[in-house]
């Protein structure tokens, strides 16, 4: 195997250059004052976690897990996401703490793509998870905070679309009721192949059958799609979910922000995690920004069962979607010479309590000062303390 060139790096991670990092403090900054106004408070995990606890716990695919062992031969991997890290913490250090909880984090995750993937091995995640409520309301409250915190950035035309795991399974068993081509449904919106979907419904008995497992891919709206789902005979199950994802909406209209959020009974996320309410937020040109849900099953593992929802910012493309930044402060370039230098320091010390940012350089007779043509201004100390 050939040595690495210097330039190059793993397959999957990257370097940030100065204005990046800049943009990505000031999101996280103001994700983080958002978080903390609605009562969430900061918790940080270990990036290194076992494979047998949070490794198996985790809704990410094994062969997506970074793994190495430790000294003793155990096998640990490299945090695949926060959510399983928070249930673990949430389970043991804070079991003695009441419900429900409310945490926040920033982190970097990570997860080994193929090769051809093109896709990142690191990348940025801010989130929160409300833990211990049941209601409808609590599910609302991450819904709001999503858009809050994507208002927060400057992102513009937001809309988070909603779905409903608990909803679309009793459907699906309401009309379908053959558990095998349940799955492949399923599985098919889980893919998002719609052409696969459309395909196996043709399979089904009945026009009426057929008719009502399609309109699951335009059953998107507001309000309305929820008075048309309650009038459906769709048997108990049904009635139940739809009672919750309406008052879950009427708490969504008090918060301001349902006119933001649109129902679509296709979007199911990860069919294995999450179980009742799920969406994804999305921005100006179609910027995918943010994914979440409820997750009742995941606390188990850890023996706190709970009921549980979040979601997970993408901190990346969030920088990218904001239409707004840092105020950067006067980049100010002072030359000096050495018989200066007491007055220079002086001077600089002066500027930077203004909010100046102040880079010293020394004037020789042999360097060029070609490289200071970045800085927003150049001044040259002359003497007794002036410019």
């Amino acid at each position: 195997m050939a040595k690495p060139r210097i330039f190059e790096k793993p397959m999957g991670v990257r370097d940030f250059l100065p204005e990046f990092v800049s943009k990505k403090k000031w999101v996280e900054k103001q994700v983080e004052d958002c978080f903390r106004s609605w009562g969430y408070r900061e918790v940080i995990t270990p990036t290194l976690e076992y494979f047998d606890t949070v490794g198996k716990a985790s809704a990410i695919e094994e062969e997506k897990l970074f793994k190495l062992l430790d000294g003793q031969g155990r096998t640990l991997v490299l945090r695949p996401d926060q959510t399983t890290p928070i249930s673990r913490v949430v389970s043991t250090l804070m079991k003695e703490e009441p419900f429900p909880i409310r945490l926040c984090y920033h982190s970097n995750v990570f997860r080994a793509q193929e090769r051809e993937a093109g896709r990142n091995a690191e990348f940025f995640q801010s989130g929160v998870e409300l833990v211990g409520d049941h209601s409808p309301e609590a599910d609302a409250e991450v819904v709001a905070l999503a858009v809050e915190a994507m208002k927060a950035c400057g992102v513009q035309n937001i809309q988070v679309a909603v779905g409903h795991i608990r909803l679309l399974n009793a459907l699906l068993e309401h009309v379908v009721q053959e558990p095998e081509m349940i799955a492949k449904l399923k599985q098919s919106l889980g893919r998002r192949n719609l052409v696969e979907f459309r395909e196996s419904v043709q399979s089904l008995n009945g026009s009426d059958k057929k008719q009502m497992v399609l309109s699951l891919l335009t059953m998107k709206g507001g309000q309305e799609r929820l008075d048309q789902l309650a009038k459906m005979d769709g048997g108990k199950q049904v009635a139940e979910e739809v009672t919750h994802l309406k008052a879950m909406w009427h708490a969504l209209e008090d918060w301001g922000v349902a006119s933001r959020v649109v129902l679509d009974l296709s979007l199911v996320g990860s069919l294995d995690y999450y179980t009742g309410v799920y969406f994804e937020g999305y921005g100006s040109e179609g910027y995918y920004l943010l994914s979440g849900g409820r997750y009742d099953r995941l606390l188990e593992q850890f023996d706190r069962p709970a009921s549980a929802r979040g979601f997970a910012l993408k901190t990346d493309r969030l920088v990218m979607a904001s239409t707004q930044g840092p105020d950067h402060p006067e980049r100010v370039a002072l030359v000096y010479s050495r018989n200066m230098r007491y007055e220079a320091f002086q001077i600089a010390n002066r500027m930077r309590r203004q909010g100046k940012a102040v880079s010293l350089f020394v004037k020789e007779s042999d360097r060029s000062f070609d490289s200071l043509a970045g800085y927003d201004r150049v001044e040259e100390v002359i003497g007794d303390g002036n410019l």
